[in-house]
């Protein structure tokens, strides 16, 4: 690398004055975004897992939506969510993101440590983005909360002590007027602003290429002349085509005006009336979400989302489906319903499909953000009606950080803390164990 002012530097071409001994392969550049995304009661998971290899598989008929980007997509399988001790759905989410048990009483305790989208946030955010971590939620609070702010709600909890969980945003309009209000990315200045950052490059770096040159032998010179003249060109092109920077757009706003962000709030008292509009509206909300969430990551309002497709009580009605009862009635309170929480399931698979073919859209200057991304797919448990959580359902997607996709990879009975400093390593950080150490043996293997 051939660096300048603050962040500036150009990858150089090999030259004969690095050495033999430097010939082992780069190591790729971490992962620039990340987004967590939560659906609630886990999976049918013998319907979930793939068939096949790890580069030849199937998916299974809950995945098969996912197929158009396949090959976006590792399917992380057996890990047990080991470290999730306490109230059977509050650990769960507790355990999913921090990898640490439920703090006291079974309906009263937090999680013992950072979540690990707070922890890439403080990495990757700090003086970069507008706000840290974007936090969202559809048809949230459900159950017994209230509202109120549990960890039964919460998959995000600050990096520093007492780690108390952060209250997802659920208002699509609020969400929509604080993050898009402002914003002109279409605007002049602003455009001319990102250009200038895109064709200054090498003005940051004259005084460094003059001492390089110095030491640099006939050969060498003329090869990094030509690799620098040849950023030069590619800089002034896009003075002619501007279009090509501004991935930044304001999403499409639709009427949300049948959506009660407060229904479900006392879903679990005594003769509460089911709120059939809000429910009906979940899908568009979600999208709606969905989008905001894409367009907040391509602007640089953020670097970290998470997104929550409700809480663990699950307590919302599907009439899009033709499911009149509410999710948990079908994993158990109406006794355990296979077929229809594989539609459920399905479904979640399909909105899945819709985030990462919008990322994969967003050009990001040669390459798409999906590209440089890790987004984590999760539950808080893996089998609805025993509250089990071996075999835990997860996915990345992305190529951030240099994640390998198009794989089925098998790690039976390792834990799942495992996996959450793994995704940490594909951001740059470099620690071994996260989460409770008694349920994490190091990153796994065969990521990237």
């Amino acid at each position: 690398m051939l660096r300048g002012a603050g962040a500036i530097a150009v990858a150089l071409p090999w030259l004969e004055i690095m050495g033999t001994e430097r010939l082992a392969r780069a190591q790729p550049a971490p992962a620039r975004r990340f987004l967590a995304v939560y659906t609630p009661g886990g999976t049918l998971i013998d319907r979930w897992r793939p068939t096949g290899t790890e580069t030849s598989f199937t998916l299974g008929p809950i995945l098969a939506p996912l197929a158009p980007v396949q090959d976006r997509l590792l399917v992380v399988d057996g890990l047990d969510m080991k470290s999730a001790r306490g109230e059977q759905h509050q650990s769960g989410i507790i355990a999913w993101l921090t990898g640490t048990s439920q703090e006291g009483a079974n309906n009263g305790g937090y999680g013992r440590g950072p979540s690990i989208d707070q922890v890439i946030a403080s990495r990757i955010s700090a003086g970069r983005t507008a706000e840290a971590s974007i936090q969202l939620a559809v048809r949230w609070a459900t159950g017994k909360s209230h509202g109120l702010m549990t960890p039964m709600n919460i998959a995000n909890f600050e990096e520093a002590a007492p780690y108390s969980p952060i209250q997802p945003r659920l208002d699509p309009v609020e969400i929509f007027t604080a993050l898009f209000g402002t914003l002109n990315p279409g605007a002049s200045d602003d455009a001319a602003r990102r250009l200038a950052r895109k064709q200054s490059i090498l003005d940051f770096l004259d005084r460094r290429y003059a001492a390089l040159s110095a030491r640099l032998g006939a050969a060498d010179k003329q090869k990094i002349d030509q690799h620098l003249t040849k950023i030069r060109e590619i800089e002034q092109s896009l003075s002619s085509t501007p279009t090509a920077t501004s991935a930044c757009r304001v999403p499409t706003r639709v009427d949300t005006s049948d959506y009660n962000p407060s229904a479900g709030l006392n879903a679990d008292d005594p003769g509460t009336i089911v709120d059939s509009s809000t429910d009906a509206a979940i899908p568009k909300v979600g999208k709606l979400m969905t989008d905001m969430l894409v367009m907040a990551l391509a602007c640089d309002i953020t670097a970290v989302g998470t997104l929550q497709w409700s809480d663990t009580e699950a307590k919302y009605t599907l009439p899009w489906l033709n499911l009149t009862e509410h999710h948990h009635f079908y994993q158990e309170m109406g006794g355990f319903r296979p077929a229809e929480c594989e539609l459920i399931y399905t479904w979640y698979s399909e909105q899945h499909l819709y985030l990462l073919q919008e990322m994969e859209k967003v050009d990001m200057g040669g390459h798409s953000l999906l590209d440089e991304s890790v987004v984590f797919f999760g539950s808080e448990i893996s089998d609805p009606p025993t509250h089990m959580k071996t075999n835990m359902p997860f996915l990345l997607a992305g190529g951030g950080g240099g994640l390998r996709t198009g794989r089925w990879v098998r790690y039976p009975n390792l834990p799942h803390n495992n996996l959450l400093v793994s995704i940490l390593n594909l951001f740059g950080d470099t620690r071994t164990t996260f989460g409770a150490p008694a349920y994490c043996t190091g990153p796994l293997t065969n990521l990237t």
